[in-house]
């Protein structure tokens, strides 16, 4: 697995494992959890957490560039206008060609607004952006983001923080076999068993946020996600059984009588 390597838009990562950085205590254990998970990709929201102004307490301050790649994200954009703001300012700090692309219809479900979505997506392209869009679980909608020009796809498991797991595997099976960039299930993960059961589907990464810094001990639940995330990835290449109604004998009688 050493040589297992995701590549997008050109970035090279090890880990298929991304991390998000709210809803923890303070930067420390944000920084803690970040270590244990193994993930090489931390994605920062532009919008609620400082990364821009380097005069104040600034998360970047305790995440080491040369370690991690810094995937900034426009979570709290409920607009195309938003979002290509928080987009545009990110890239003027110096963080990042990379943008989490995020544009919501709803306050409650926080559910994509898909249409604004392709939208930002196209202008932002033409920037120059990397442009790694969170969206349903639309396959006809995953394929006019990569029509657009995304190098990637990132599919919603379950509504963000819900921890409810993955709510429709045939729709990302079907996104999975149909798209010809790298998936990263994004939002809805709960535990371990969810990341590694999207893995097994054939994700190329999973991307969560709450269900780390949600947990009773944060520290523990990335490591287990960690691994979660490398056995599921390890399940998927080796190609499981096929599942069969009867019992099937682990050891052949043939030629014992």
């Amino acid at each position: 697995m050493a040589d297992d390597r995701l590549i997008i838009g050109g970035y090279e990562f090890k880990s298929r494992l991304f991390v998000g950085t709210g809803k923890y205590k303070d930067f420390a254990e944000t920084k803690k959890a970040i270590e244990a998970s193994g993930a090489d990709v931390v994605t920062v929201a532009v919008r609620r957490v400082n990364i821009t102004d380097r005069s104040k307490e600034n998360l970047l301050d305790y995440l080491d560039p040369k370690k991690y790649t810094i995937l900034p994200n426009t979570a709290g954009c409920y607009n195309v206008e938003d979002a290509l703001r928080y987009a545009r300012l990110a890239r003027a700090a110096g963080v990042s060609d990379l943008i989490k692309l995020e544009v919501l219809g709803d306050e409650r479900t926080l559910f994509p607004d898909t249409a604004g979505l392709i939208e930002a997506a196209k202008i932002l392209v033409k920037e120059g952006f990397i442009v790694l869009p969170y969206t349903n679980d639309d396959p006809i909608v995953a394929q006019k983001l990569v029509d657009v020009g995304c190098p990637a796809v990132m599919p919603l498991a379950a509504p963000i923080g819900s921890g409810l797991g993955i709510r429709n595997p045939y729709n990302l099976k079907i996104i999975m076999e149909m798209i010809k960039v790298p998936i990263v299930v994004d939002a809805g993960v709960g535990t371990a068993s969810d990341a590694a059961f999207a893995m097994e589907l054939g994700a190329d990464a999973v991307l969560m946020n709450t269900a780390i810094a949600g947990a009773k001990d944060p520290i523990a639940m990335a490591e287990a996600m960690k691994y979660g995330v490398l056995a599921g990835r390890l399940a998927f290449k080796a190609g499981r059984i096929p599942r069969k109604l009867y019992a099937t004998a682990s050891s052949p009688i043939e030629g014992m009588l």
